[in-house]
């Protein structure tokens, strides 16, 4: 139980931080401190300082779901940093956005360190592709000729580095700032923004870096940063970092799940991107370029860096292994032409801020009898290919350690990275077909598998898919159960009223402690109201309609108001029919950059005009226009998710076939929820008041209407 030495502790600490930020407690934050104070001052440590599972099954994860305002971080910050200390683990605070995690570390973290009494050291946490590859960048010079090109070692066309004169100019400047000490190779810090495509060149993954054996490494940005969390008490990081620690299984990046309590931001996020993580994605056409071009390259590179020994030995296997990994992906593309019809799947919901994808998804996972056996040659091929690339990978990183090695550094270091890659490819590869290659156990959850038809280069190509449909059980087995302590929090967790939804999707266990602490804001400040000119969304063409006809009446007096769609098809529809001095007045997604169009919403109304937002997804959630920047927030209709998402397609098949309703289970909660998170785009602090109107009837003509609408926070209602 949480004793009275470890009450006394948080207890100061959170008088002392009200003080010396002069502010009031809040009811809210104090009932989530008290929470997670609760279930991780309960956790009983056994002998080795290790979590006794036996007497703490479950009850070290408290899931709190705390409204805007609430002050959660602070929350969390002192009622963990504490306990962490006197349980002598780490502490690992995760987000989902950038946003968040640069608030928590540079704002946050300093203010409780200032303020609390409590003496702790913080760093933040990222992953290799935050941080410049010296060997890369090294490289990348001094293949530059007098035109500005450079010299490729890519491994198939679409992968050639094209570097223009500004590109030059880029990396020259990149060596000079890290020399003279004015960067310190970490992409976010540099002034300016740099595109994905330029730094793709100049950075590298765990499987292109040969680690302590580079000779940059004591110079290294990603290792100084590495070593720096070994000492660190509280590391900020995010879910994609976390996700990609448990899948090299734990303690590779991060500290180890048993010695950390995590504290997981933004926590109803981590299914979807658990999931992503956990997919395989492999595409053919693009594949069968890199095998063929890979085997182009092996003679250079055999003579560059052949050592008349292993990695000679198992160069010569080789091109063998590519040449039939090769041949059975070309066999496999008939096959999928053969088994595969491609339909364009176009759906609603808020989530669907992108065309639509041409697919064919294998209804119950179950793959056609041909692709599977054809998938177990591929499964076979690419397991050698990843072996005998392993070996080489292992005997070039003896030869960077040989003082001795008769192969020069550089032409090693040169090479490396393209192993690496090609090690990588054959690594997903095998994992995607190991996968289709055969049937889902009896019992198990079953898998999605489909195939995304995708452009590539101008032509078209195959994306060969699979992912769980769940995430639970994985997250059970790699955190939940492993963890020391954890905390989900934020401000959308529950779905109509309960947690049912967040444990089926990220198997937090059942003996977890689940709460909900109320938002400070007054609510009925806010009216939520359907007028008599909505109309049911279920007819596309009248809806849309009715929702042009009505956006004028309804923001003609505001001065800041957002607007959400459900199809980038309906949002430009309604913007392109609405008169033109209407138009002048909306900025829509895709016009110009999110950051660009807040930007000039926010100059509109503080120089006392009027700006509307049309917006999709992105702009349901993370969005704050506090006070006049947002009085109003319209959602043109329910936020149904899209219907022919493979994966919720396959998770719907499995409900139904054990006697569930998919729609009621699965479809309904899932947008009660981003109906909440909509609305939450209203009330940004605790003086804002206004109005959030539904244009789509069903709210109040469907059964299942009744219970979103009562899941929504108290506004006052005006339902015509």
């Amino acid at each position: 139980m949480l004793n009275d030495q470890h009450k006394k502790a948080i207890q100061t600490a959170y008088s002392q931080f009200l003080a010396g930020r002069e502010l009031k407690a809040r009811y809210g934050q104090k009932l989530m401190v008290a929470a997670i104070a609760r279930s991780l001052g309960a956790i009983v440590q056994d002998g080795a300082g290790e979590r006794d599972s036996a007497k703490t099954d479950g009850e070290h994860i408290c899931v709190v779901e705390a409204g805007t305002g609430t002050g959660k971080t602070v929350a969390y910050l002192l009622a963990a940093i504490p306990l962490a200390q006197a349980q002598d683990k780490k502490l690992v605070v995760s987000t989902a956005t950038v946003a968040l995690q640069e608030q928590i570390i540079y704002k946050d973290l300093p203010e409780v360190a200032r303020h609390s009494g409590l003496q702790f050291d913080y760093s933040l946490a990222k992953g290799r592709g935050r941080y410049m590859c010296l060997s890369k960048l090294d490289q990348l010079l001094s293949s530059f000729s007098d035109s500005g090109k450079g010299v490729s070692l890519g491994l198939y066309e679409d992968e050639l580095p094209q570097v223009d004169e500004t590109g030059v100019k880029l990396y020259r400047d990149m060596a000079d700032k890290l020399a003279t000490g004015g960067w310190d190779g970490d992409r976010d810090n540099w002034p300016d923004t740099i595109e994905v495509k330029d730094w793709s060149l100049v950075t590298t993954d765990h499987r292109q870096c040969s680690g302590r054996r580079c000779p940059h490494v004591t110079n290294c940005s990603f290792f100084r940063a590495r070593e720096n969390l070994g000492k660190t008490q509280v590391i900020v990081a995010n879910h994609d970092l976390l996700l990609a620690d448990l899948a090299l299984g734990g303690g590779a990046i991060l500290p180890p799940p048993e010695e950390t309590i995590y504290v997981l931001d933004e926590a109803h996020h981590l299914p979807d991107k658990a999931l992503n993580h956990f997919s395989h994605h492999s595409r053919v056409g693009a594949s069968t370029g890199w095998l063929d071009q890979a085997n182009k390259n092996l003679g250079q590179m055999l003579g560059e860096i052949g050592d008349g020994a292993e990695l000679d030995r198992c160069g010569e296997q080789l091109p063998g292994l590519l040449t039939s990994a090769k041949q059975g992906l070309e066999q496999m593309w008939p096959l999928i032409e053969a088994h595969c019809e491609f339909e364009d799947d176009r759906g609603n919901g808020f989530n669907n801020n992108r065309s639509g994808s041409i697919r064919h998804r294998f209804e119950g996972g179950v793959v056609p009898e041909p692709i599977m056996q054809l998938a177990e040659k591929l499964r076979e091929d690419f397991d050698e290919l990843e072996s005998a690339l392993n070996k080489m990978l292992q005997a070039a990183q003896r030869l960077l350690e040989d003082p001795h090695s008769p192969v020069p550094a550089v032409d090693l270091e040169r090479w490396y990275p393209q192993l690496g890659s090609w090690y990588g490819r054959a690594e997903a590869n095998l994992q995607l077909w190991a996968n289709y290659a055969r049937e889902d156990a009896a019992g198990a959850l079953p898998q999605a598998r489909w195939v995304t038809l995708v452009d590539w280069g101008g032509s078209t190509d195959f994306e060969v898919c699979s992912s769980p449909i769940l995430a639970g059980k994985t997250l059970e087995y790699s955190l939940w159960r492993r963890c020391f302590g954890a905390v989900l929090t934020s401000a959308t967790l529950t779905a109509l009223g309960k947690f049912d939804r967040l444990k089926m999707r990220a198997g937090t266990p059942d003996k977890a402690s689940y709460q909900v602490v109320p938002s400070p804001f007054d609510f009925s400040r806010a009216t939520l109201r359907v007028p008599a000119s909505a109309v049911d969304a279920g007819n596309a063409d009248e809806h849309t309609n009715a929702v042009i006809a009505a956006l004028p009446e309804l923001l003609q007096d505001e001065r800041g108001a957002l607007v959400l769609f459900s199809s980038r098809r309906q949002m430009e529809t309604v913007y392109e029919s609405l008169p033109g001095t209407w138009r002048n007045r909306i900025l829509m997604q895709g016009q110009r950059s999110r950051q660009q169009l807040l930007e000039n919403h926010r100059e509109t109304i503080d120089g006392g005009g009027s700006s509307v937002l049309f917006g999709l997804a992105s702009f349901a959630e993370g969005l704050d226009l506090p006070g006049d920047y947002c009085r109003h927030v319209v959602i043109a209709k329910l936020p149904f998710a899209v219907p022919d998402d493979p994966i919720e397609a396959a998770l719907a098949e499995w409900i139904e076939a054990k006697g569930g309703n998919p729609f009621m289970q699965i479809t309904v909660p899932d947008a009660a929820l981003k109906l909440v998170q909509a609305c939450g785009r209203l009330l940004r602090a605790e003086g804002d008041s206004g109005t959030v109107t539904l244009l789509d009837r069903r709210i109040v003509t469907r059964r299942y209407g009744r219970a979103i609408l009562d899941s929504l926070p108290p506004f006052s209602r005006k339902i015509d």
